[in-house]
């Protein structure tokens, strides 16, 4: 299965060149330093900052340059630093293409369930439920199954929904999964060494594959 490292580098591959890219708190946020050389994008972060880099070295920490997710990053040539209600404006308004966020549920539907669990204490919503009504694109970074074993691609989200019918594509450990139009999961690609049955068993809601599912290549 894979780590985090090789989920953002699997989700790096979607990158389109010219897009505009917001990238949620966890997983997505590495997605930024596997982006391919000969790829031009802008990414966004709902704190006010337009053309987000990698994650500095150690010499180039800059204690006030931060992202959504309160982590230290770079900026590039270019960038632009505003404030939050003119970075909302951006997301409300449909100008961002890509949306990466991690999540603790996904139905079969395209519903994704990442700001509350229940009984637990939270901070608030942060930007998500902006991002999922207003991204042209979502792409969930996610583990296929929660530590006890359960999985967390669902018939129907059992925690408290942030947007519905909104993911377009997932991406866990084990496989790269599409949310299909009509509903229910297709299979894209199997994650090195893991078979179609183990993901089907990992799969609560409907999957459906094709007779050879291609591994993930990097």
């Amino acid at each position: 299965m894979l780590d985090k490292i090789g989920i953002a580098k699997r989700i790096a591959q979607e990158v389109r060149d010219g897009m505009y890219i917001n990238l949620g708190i966890g997983i997505p946020t590495l997605v930024a330093n596997y982006i391919p050389a000969n790829i031009h994008v802008i990414l966004q972060s709902e704190n006010g900052l337009l053309g987000i880099g990698p994650f500095p070295t150690e010499d180039k920490v800059d204690p006030d340059l931060i992202n959504a997710g309160k982590q230290t990053i770079t900026m590039v040539p270019g960038s632009a630093l505003f404030s939050s209600a003119e970075s909302f404006g951006m997301i409300r308004s449909g100008k961002v293409d890509l949306t990466i966020l991690g999540a603790m549920e996904v139905s079969e539907n395209g519903d994704i369930a990442n700001w509350k669990v229940p009984g637990k204490m939270v901070k608030g919503m942060g930007g998500a439920m902006d991002l999922v009504a207003s991204a042209k694109n979502i792409i969930v970074a996610m583990q296929h199954c929660s530590k006890d074993g359960a999985s967390k691609l669902l018939k129907k989200c059992s925690l408290p929904i942030t947007g519905l019918q909104c993911v377009k594509r997932i991406v866990t450990d084990m496989a790269v999964v599409e949310v299909m139009k009509e509903g229910g999961f297709k299979l894209i690609e199997r994650a090195p060494g893991i078979s179609v049955e183990q993901i089907r068993n990992a799969t609560e809601g409907r999957l459906t594959a094709d007779a050879n599912v291609p591994e993930m290549h990097f």
